[in-house]
Order: structure tokens, then sequence, then C-alpha cells
């Protein structure tokens, strides 16, 4: 009888943290926030470049048919944009490294979990090609209402028993490593480890997909638009906001992830964000692809604080509703306080500056690092 009161106070508390939609919160803390005047309207964008900023020609697309990403507004076959992604539960702890086809998800969200390791769900198109993707672990619940905001089934190896309501939500489609009917789209690697060795096959999760009955196309729960992209032939370099938008080539997040200590490193000559992350052993330094011999890199960094609970045994509730909460936008070499909003649990989290405009980000792949309101992080 204890235990079951137990879940039904751990479910309960858990679905309002994640699912509610919150009233006036406390502001958390962030670096050098600034203040416009309340009246002054919105800042134009620059009539020029900085020499420093990658431009190119992508008005036009490579091969004819193609259409832009919703997830980075790259081109990318028409097949593609229609098919709806992957998200994908990867640990990030030095035993789960190397990962393998991470540095091919087009978003990647980040989190702590029990223990302040952190583990990350990384977002996919063109899924189906990858013959090797994790290593696939266990799912919370608000990576599940991030998931959501890109109509993905979720790839996981079970969770916690508090997550089981909203897995069995009549539209939460997954494929679960730890279920038999989902068991063909994994694989273990024999020279690893277990926990820490299951992988998931693009063309086999494809296949499960077919067998639940699940639609590959998107079921039109999320919104049209997700982020507002400008193309690489016209980058914002967030010069429009004058001083406001800060020098920002080194962004050190050993604040907020006390495990991983990861970093991200600026290079002007591609314009883009290298990541970094100081996990003990070989895994220190650069955070590598195994499969593809890359190192992570992205065209847009966000920092999202975000209020939290440790709802028992070290386990985390994140409130991934809000409309009170705020974080940082960076992107070309700058940086720029934001704020966010989450209204529904299929709506986009959009990000405003601090003159109430959604912020327009450049094109290609981009990494949210969520982080618990009171931590801090770094930047120069």
């Amino acid at each position: 009888m204890k235990k079951i009161k137990l879940w039904l106070i751990l479910t309960a508390f858990l679905m309002a943290l994640c699912a509610c939609s919150p009233g006036n919160l406390p502001s958390p803390i962030v670096q050098e926030t600034p203040s416009p005047d309340d009246n002054t309207q919105s800042p134009a964008a620059p009539t020029s470049i900085p020499s420093n900023v990658v431009v190119e020609d992508d008005t036009k697309p490579p091969r004819e048919g193609m259409v832009r990403s919703l997830l980075t507004n790259e081109w990318i076959d028409p097949e593609v944009a229609a098919t709806r992604p992957i998200a994908v539960m990867i640990p990030n702890e030095s035993n789960a490294i190397p990962h393998y086809n991470l540095s091919e998800a087009s978003v990647i969200y980040e989190a702590n979990v029990e223990g302040r390791m952190t583990r990350m769900m990384a977002v996919y198109e063109n899924w189906d090609r990858l013959s090797k993707i994790g290593n696939v672990r266990s799912l919370r619940a608000y990576y599940a209402y991030w998931a959501f905001e890109w109509d993905a089934f979720i790839v996981h190896y079970g969770g916690p028993f508090f997550i089981n309501d909203l897995l069995e939500e009549p539209n939460t489609q997954t494929i679960d490593g730890n279920q038999t009917s989902d068991t063909a789209a994994f694989f273990r690697d024999v020279e690893r480890l277990a926990p820490h060795n299951g992988y998931a096959i693009g063309s086999s999760l494809a296949g499960v997909v077919k067998k639940k009955g699940y639609s590959l196309a998107y079921r039109g729960l999320t919104d049209d638009n997700h982020f507002v992209f400008t193309p690489k032939a016209a980058p914002n370099t967030l010069a429009q906001y004058g001083t406001s938008a800060k020098d920002a080539t080194y962004i050190d997040m050993s604040g907020c992830y006390p495990l991983t200590r990861c970093y991200f490193e600026y290079n002007e000559d591609d314009g883009l964000y290298y990541r970094s992350q100081y996990l003990s052993g070989s895994s220190d330094g650069p955070h590598m692809d195994a499969a593809t011999g890359k190192q992570l890199a992205f065209k847009n960094v966000i920092i999202q604080y975000t209020k939290y609970e440790d709802i028992g045994n070290g386990y985390l509730a994140f409130q991934c509703h809000d409309t009170t909460r705020d974080g940082w936008y960076f992107t070309n070499g700058k940086g720029i306080h934001v704020n966010w909003a989450k209204t529904s649990d299929y709506s986009a989290t959009r990000y405003y500056d601090d003159y109430g405009e959604e912020i327009v980000m450049n094109t290609g792949k981009t990494m949210i690092c969520i982080v618990q309101e009171g931590n801090t992080f770094t930047y120069r």
C-alpha cells in the first residue's frame, strides 16, 4: 500500500510540474542581463555584415525540388522534410563515450539527470540511413515534452516508473528497447559493457514504426514553424543589438554541468561553435563522433534557464511549460539575453529578445543547454 501511495504522489507531482501552466516565478541568475527602455523599439537589422562572419549563397537549392528543413533551414529532399524525426535518449557520462552518429543530429538538448550527470536528446532527420545511433538509454519526462515539439518518435530504453502515465497518453509514440515489440530496432555491442552498449538502427526503427502503425507523416499536432530562420546568404550577426550583444567566442558550461563540464569554442573560419568536454580518461577534450570522425559543432547555442525540483532519489523534474524564465542565444561569436515561452505540450519553445521580438536564428544545427535556475555559466 505504501508503494502505491508513493507512486501516486510522485506521478501527480511530476505531471503537475512538467505539464502545468505556472504563474509568475522568480527570475533566475544570469550574466549581464541588458535592460532596454520599455519604450525602445526593436533594433533595426544591420545594413552591413562584419567581415569575420561567414556568408554563403544558399538562395537556390542544390537540386531541383529540395525544400527547407524545419529543424535547420538547410536544403533537404522533400521526402525527408515530410517525415517525422526521431528523438533519441543518449547518455553523456564517461562510460558512455564515444557516441555514434551524434554529429548527424539536427538539434541536441542537454540537461542534468540524477547524480548531476547529463543526458542528451538528439533530434534527427533522415534517420533511416544511420546504421548505429547512440548509445541509447532511458527516458525522463521533461525530454518527452521537448520531443513533442517536433512530433518526434521517442527512442529510448525504458525509464523510471513515474513516466508511465505520460507514455500511455494516446499521442505519445515511442520505440522502447525494453519492449519485446520494439527490440528489432536495437542491438547490443558485445565489446562494450551494459548498460552503455545499446544502439538503435535507423532502417530497423523504420520497420518498427511501420509495424506499430505509427504515421511517418506529421500529425498536425505541432506548430507549422518551430524556429524563425534566416538563410546563410543573410546571416544574423546580432549587430543590430549594439552593446547588448556581447562578445562570446568561448562558452563555459561547467557551472551548470559539473560532471561533463562542457564548453564551446567559436571558429571564425566556418562560423560554428565546437563542443568539448572534461570527462575523465580518454574522452577529455573535443567531443568527437566515433561514426563520422567529426567534432560536434553548432551554428546556434541556446542556454535555457528552467525551474526544477528534486522529486526523490536524485530524480529531477524540469518545468517545461513556462513564460517567465530566461536564457541566452549565441551565434556568430556574439550573444544576447533572451526570454522563452512554451504554452502547451506540442507547441514550440519560443525565444524572444528583450524587445519582445522572436529571435531570428541562423541556418544550421542548434544546441539547447537546459540549465537549472540558480546555476551560472561564463562566456568571453
